[in-house]
């Protein structure tokens, strides 16, 4: 039996467009795993990259483009569209005969196929490019990707009962490019018919020999015109590709941060109606990926930036539909004291957390700096321990390579002013507690050298993955009914947030050393904050001062720091530097995200 053979360009592009989904969904998966309610992909965390996730997602995005407009190329400039081709005839064939039904849902399913495609294709553009990349985006883009493999099932399938494992091992023996049927063309129809009519008995003469040179300058013609689709269409592939990577560079996020007077600096109040700000137009994004926020995950974030040439000076908006101050409270039951929490256990509080924002500053000039400074997986680093919360970690890889990380929260740093200053470095050692997963393993992130003026209300249960373990609080009320009028109205649903003016944390003034005597006068369903403020913040991590209002489901945050600190942790805000931003709705890990960073213009 002879057997099934396909074309060279086919086959080339069949199998470039295999490797290449291939690549993008496995990497695509890594990457989900850092999505709320997706650690479950981490049961093939053997079968999934470990380094350059970002990357590879992206160069196998491209690679997806490229393929995509070389077979739209090559179909057309080869005569091949009959493959595709979905007329009457077809649709028709799926009511028709087995074999005719078979070819007729296979080339449906093809269609199916460049559907997804093209929705995979322009939801990771948007979401790439930070345009309308919400969470119906990030949804679609998700659903999209399970339907690759799903095809790839039901492909195989439709092409084994068409033809058996011939017909599959078409896809690895080449053969030559057919030519195409000829054009019909009415006028040497009409020659030929003449001349048939007025020479029938020469023409039966001819001798088959003459016949066969007769046709041969035809054929020969449609061989020289189909040697060229293949490189056609590669052609067109790379310059659209070319076109791709070089807007991808020519347009960048940038935030300029204007020049002002002395004279002109806000006051620190989180109010926005200083005159500073009115005059700037806010560089704005859609951040995605994160937990809460109404279900949707995603916030607007606005950002205007000036300086005076020694101070930097920053306005934060964000949409947050409530404003969550319960940084893990604790309630007292009849057995004792319990952590209002869910999540905390395993490092990953999604329900009874502060609200926080972040902001990441870096000098590696990378478009994709997440490859630099987030490395994804439950184990990113192989002789450190495995994250309790199954997601990744913060580090850079080279010795000196630091990433400035300012952190706000509504609870432990806000109400007195200060951004805790961070940093993301190489990895650190983890310690005996970290090894047995008594505490959180956490990379290279950790606080600049200096303290800071929160603590928490508790100490550490002694067995973490016990969600219902008492814990003894450190500090109990001076005055009960004062606490509880700073608190404002207790409601512990965490969709459900706290009145203006309310304060869910005690300060030393407040509050006093735990005694038993004093517990036995608190009634059983008090609820107490989890969060101690005492002293001040000091050294390198009291850089960045701040203040914060919420109102209208936004918050504003404003923040200042001088534009460069001289310490080894802090990146200077200075041209070419990039920032990134994440907004945390009361959710302990689980923040919002931008692919691009933003690159910072300082105005001279």
């Amino acid at each position: 039996m002879k057997q099934r053979r396909t074309d060279y360009g086919t086959i080339l592009l069949h199998w470039v467009l295999v490797a290449a989904t291939g690549a993008a969904f496995v990497s695509g998966l890594r990457i989900a795993t850092e999505a709320p309610n997706r650690t479950w992909i981490n049961l093939f965390d053997a079968l999934l990259p470990r380094a350059n996730v970002w990357t590879l997602h992206i160069e196998a995005a491209l690679v997806l483009i490229a393929t995509a407009v070389a077979y739209t190329v090559y179909l057309t400039r080869s005569g091949l569209t009959r493959r595709v081709q979905l007329d009457k005839l077809r649709l028709r064939a799926l009511i028709g005969r087995k074999h005719g039904r078979l070819g007729a849902f296979s080339v449906v399913l093809t269609w199916v196929f460049f559907l997804t495609m093209m929705i995979l294709i322009v939801s990771g553009g948007l979401l790439y490019f930070g345009l309308f990349a919400g969470h119906g985006v990030a949804a679609a883009h998700w659903w999209a990707s399970w339907a690759i493999p799903a095809f790839t099932c039901l492909h195989v399938l439709v092409q084994v009962m068409i033809g058996g494992t011939s017909q599959l091992l078409r896809i690895v023996r080449p053969g030559p490019l057919p030519p195409p049927p000829p054009r019909l063309d009415a006028v040497e129809l009409l020659r030929l018919l003449v001349e048939q009519s007025g020479q029938p008995a020469a023409k039966s003469r001819q001798r088959p020999r003459e016949k066969a040179e007769a046709r041969s300058p035809a054929k020969q013609r449609d061989v020289t015109l189909q040697s060229h689709p293949f490189i056609v269409a590669a052609a067109v592939a790379i310059l659209g590709t070319w076109m791709v990577v070089a807007t991808d560079f020519l347009v960048v996020d940038s935030l300029r941060v204007h020049r002002i007077s002395n004279s002109e600096a806000p006051v620190l109040d989180g109010d926005t109606s200083d005159p500073v700000w009115r005059n700037i137009q806010p560089f704005s994004l859609m951040t995605n990926q994160g937990d809460n926020f109404d279900g949707k995950g995603e916030t607007r974030v606005d950002i205007r930036a000036v300086h005076d040439g020694t101070w930097a000076y920053f306005l934060f908006t964000w949409e947050d539909p409530t404003r969550s101050l319960k940084q893990l409270p604790l309630i007292k039951r009849g057995n004792g004291w319990q952590l209002l929490h869910d999540g905390y256990e395993r490092n990953d509080e999604h329900a009874f957390n502060e609200d926080k924002f972040a902001v990441l500053f870096t000098t590696l000039e990378a478009t994709l700096a997440g490859d630099h400074t987030f490395h994804a997986g439950p184990q990113p680093i192989a002789s450190a321990p495995p994250t309790m919360s199954g997601r990744g970690l913060h580090y850079t890889q080279a010795a000196g390579i630091y990433a400035d990380v300012w952190q706000w929260k509504a609870t432990s740093t806000g109400p007195s002013g200060w951004m805790d200053d961070d940093h993301f470095g190489p990895p650190l050692e983890p310690t005996p507690m970290q090894m047995n997963n008594v505490v959180p393993y956490r990379g290279g992130f950790e606080p600049d050298p200096g303290t800071a003026n929160y603590t928490d209300n508790f100490d550490a249960p002694s067995i973490p993955t016990d969600r219902d373990q008492s814990v003894k609080p450190r500090r109990l009320p001076k005055d009960l009914v004062a606490t509880a009028l700073a608190m404002g109205p207790v409601n512990l649903d965490p969709e459900v947030g706290e009145s203006d003016g309310a304060r869910w944390f005690m300060t030393d003034v407040d509050s006093v050393p735990y005694t038993v005597e004093l517990d036995r006068q608190i009634p059983v369903g008090t609820v107490i904050p989890g969060v101690i403020i005492s002293g001040e913040f000091s050294g390198d991590r009291a850089d960045v001062r701040c203040a914060a209002r919420w109102a209208a489901g936004h918050w504003s945050l404003e923040v200042a720091r001088r534009l460069d600190t001289h310490s080894r942790f802090d990146v200077p805000i200075k041209t070419g530097v990039f920032m990134r931003v994440a907004a945390f709705d009361h959710s302990q890990i689980g923040h919002t995200r931008h692919v691009r960073p933003i690159r910072i213009e300082v105005e001279q």
